[in-house]
């Protein structure tokens, strides 16, 4: 049975979708860039942004009693492939044993002119 993942310690969906959809042992998470659930803000260099949404996603997976150590794959979409140094070093320390599966792709622009966005699949 599909069940809706919703969250107030990430930022609400900014369209038509779910912060996440739980289908059996299975979570998929929608891509997150890094708004401030609060404020409702996007803002900060690609460190201070990469470092955000992956707060975010870590809500999304709390919120489906899991963490990073379920997450079984990952996309990072970067609109500037010069960030990508920068961007896995950040990422990878949420992931320091066994890391997913992972796609790196580069893109022309992003919501709210985000400079990164990162969206998981989980598995429990």
């Amino acid at each position: 049975m599909k069940k809706i993942v919703l969250t107030k310690e990430a930022p609400a969906p900014i369209g038509p979708y779910s912060q996440a959809v739980a289908m059996g042992p299975l979570l998929f998470c929608s891509g997150q860039i890094a708004i401030d659930p609060i404020t409702n803000e996007l803002s900060g260099d690609i460190r201070e942004q990469t470092e955000k949404l992956m707060k975010n996603i870590e809500a999304v997976l709390k919120a489906n009693e899991m963490n990073f150590s379920h997450v079984v794959k990952t996309t990072i979409f970067l609109t500037d492939m010069k960030d990508f140094s920068t961007v896995n070093e950040i990422y990878g320390r949420f992931f320091p044993q066994y890391p997913p599966a992972r796609s790196t792709v580069a893109v022309a622009a992003l919501p709210k002119n985000a400079k990164v966005e990162v969206e998981v699949t989980a598995h429990r």
